[in-house]
């Protein structure tokens, strides 16, 4: 038995060496190409402005995990959702989001007038909503439409002037500033030119939110939607824990409205919720029941 395993042994140790001195050795992986990035702020932009305007409305469907704080139980909670979002470029959108026992315990929309953000939880129970033509509408909605907009690949870049451009590793950072304020940074891998990861931040240059979008996919032409997208909503109030929205689409398809669904774009009366506030300029008011 010992010279038996003697024997394998020795042929193994001479099977390593003929592979070894015929130069069939297995290399270690080769670095990935270095991907040069974009050369100006113009080119960068040119790209991503293209792809926004191939974008096509579109019908996705998927799960949610929707964390928050409790602050009377005083821990997170997570809530595991079944979501459907209707996108119809450039200012309408719908997300709705049911939990096992609770419908439309989220909804989210906009339109070209309007903003809502519904959350029907009862340790949160609000009902914000306000105009576009606000300034500073929906900066401290802790869901933002626009965030969700350009999560799902429709960017808002405005005038070039406003954006500088540098280099994080394999990525663009496109950086845009607001009266000397930092309000918005973009990173985009330079492998495909998609966006990786958006940071948003108020007025005052504090950090609003933070969308992280990959596994991107096709849907259209020259149209690319990430089937996983994380959002988390800084609150601005001092001390509460940020908000968390993680969205898995499963299904995402170019879609026609009929007309039902198109009515999904219009503000929903408020019913009942312990909170109903209205957009004021920077302000949210408490509005009667």
């Amino acid at each position: 038995m010992n010279d038996q395993h003697f024997n394998l042994r020795l042929f193994f140790c001479f099977a390593v060496g003929m592979l070894f001195f015929s130069g069939c050795v297995i290399e270690p992986p080769k670095p990935l190409e270095v991907v040069p990035g974009k050369e100006s702020v113009t080119e960068a932009l040119t790209v991503l402005k293209a792809r926004s305007q191939n974008a096509v409305s579109l019908l996705a469907r998927g799960r949610c995990v929707f964390e928050y704080y409790d602050p009377e139980k005083k821990k997170r909670k997570k809530e595991k959702l079944e979501v459907v979002v209707l996108m119809k470029p450039p200012v309408e959108i719908y997300l709705q989001g049911d939990a096992t026992l609770v419908s439309k315990a989220i909804i989210l929309g906009s339109n070209e007038r309007e903003f809502w953000l519904v959350m029907r939880p009862n340790e949160i129970s609000t009902y914000w909503w306000g105009t576009w033509s606000e300034q500073n509408s929906a900066e401290g909605l802790l869901i933002n439409p626009r965030t969700l907009f350009e999560a799902l690949g429709f960017l808002e870049t405005g005038a070039d002037e406003n954006w500088s451009l540098s280099n994080d590793g394999g990525f663009d950072v496109l950086t845009k500033q607001d009266r000397g304020v930092v309000i918005k940074k973009m990173h985009v891998n330079r492998r495909d030119y998609l966006v990786s990861k958006i940071e948003y931040y108020d007025s005052k240059g504090r950090a609003l939110a933070l969308a992280e979008l990959k596994d991107y996919k096709e849907i259209s032409e020259g149209f690319f939607v990430p089937t996983s997208i994380k959002i988390v909503a800084y609150n601005q109030d001092g001390g509460a824990e940020p908000l968390g929205v993680t969205l898995n689409l499963r299904s995402i398809k170019p879609k026609e409205f009929n007309e039902k669904q198109q009515r999904l774009f219009e503000r929903p009366p408020p019913g009942k919720f312990k909170h109903i506030l209205k957009n004021e300029g920077e302000k949210w008011i408490e509005q009667s029941q």
